[in-house]
């Protein structure tokens, strides 16, 4: 099982130059990837390419790009560009997005997700493998009337951010994995690895990634960061997918299901996701306890993805 980190700040917005800096320090502590948020601020492909390209051996991904307001060629392009960049380093994350940013950032209805992610994927997959698409949906068109293909780029890994049946269904059908967050160990064994390696089986796809982004840290002070993880992680109670990924997982709240503690409690706890079916772990959140708290943390999950 692969180790890494999102090189996201929980308060601010980091420069490249400081974010580069950081991910050469996540890949000399041992790290196997590091991966960005999408926001209204850094184009996360982007990002993506650039700290891939000036980190040889990092692996490098988004998660995760909303369908509503993209469209799957310019996506495409996206990804490709960041994957011939990076050398074949990269991953793709989509995403659901939320109904409020949905309609308040793009103006556009959240209506039908779960057909525009089919659609979305439909036509995205051969745009990565091929370089062509030709798809007329009732949700979206998307063909090639020039070539789309990127030269040196390799086919790209596409992962969602599914934690609902309908959306795991369409993963593992269509994807190559999930990135399910705030998803604990409980939820992940009986609920999401089951449903989305069900549907790639009868696909006929290979088993998918449960890439599992876990917010963690290791300090001394298990209590302070924990109450510092409530307030941050607070805004997620009120959106229903991940709601109930944290119900699922036996938790009161979101902060419930981080990881927290020290170098012993971090570890058993990666020890079950690991145990419950996560193929990849990607700490989130690892600033909340201050820099130390941070070093300390990557420095445990370098030697943890080492051995």
């Amino acid at each position: 099982m692969t180790l890494g980190v999102t090189l996201s700040s929980t308060s601010r917005q980091l420069p490249v130059d400081h974010t580069v800096q950081l991910a050469r320090e996540a890949y000399v502590a041992g790290l196997h990837s590091a991966w960005f948020g999408q926001t209204f601020a850094y184009d996360s492909p982007s990002l993506a390419a650039i700290v891939g390209r000036e980190v040889p051996g990092l692996h490098v991904g988004t998660s995760a790009i909303p369908v509503f307001g993209r469209h799957p060629l310019l996506v495409s392009s996206q990804a490709q560009t960041a994957q011939a960049a990076t050398g074949g380093r990269y991953h793709l994350g989509l995403a659901l997005g939320t109904r409020h940013l949905t309609e308040t950032a793009f103006g556009l209805p959240y209506e039908r997700p779960i057909g525009l992610l089919r659609e979305f994927l439909t036509a995205l997959r051969p745009l990565l493998e091929t370089g062509e698409a030709d798809f007329h949906g009732e949700l979206l068109t998307a063909t090639t009337p020039y070539p789309a293909a990127v030269p040196g780029a390799t086919p790209v890994p596409v992962l969602v951010a599914a934690m609902g049946p309908q959306a795991l269904r369409v993963s593992g059908e269509l994807a190559d994995g999930v990135l399910p967050f705030l998803a604990g160990p409980r939820a992940l064994e009986r609920d999401i690895v089951p449903a989305v390696t069900a549907a790639a089986e009868a696909a006929g796809r290979p088993a998918p990634r449960i890439v599992a982004l876990v917010p963690g840290v290791v300090t001394a002070d298990a209590e302070g960061v924990r109450e510092k993880a409530a307030e941050a992680l607070a805004l997620y109670e009120r959106i229903p997918s991940y709601r109930r990924a944290i119900e699922l997982s036996g938790a009161d709240g979101a902060a419930g299901v981080a990881a927290i503690g020290d170098e012993e409690t971090v570890a058993a706890e990666v020890r079950r996701y690991r145990e419950a079916g996560a193929t990849e772990v990607v700490f989130t959140a690892t600033d909340l306890g201050g820099e130390e708290d941070r070093r300390r943390t990557w420095k445990l999950l370098g030697e943890l993805s080492r051995g």
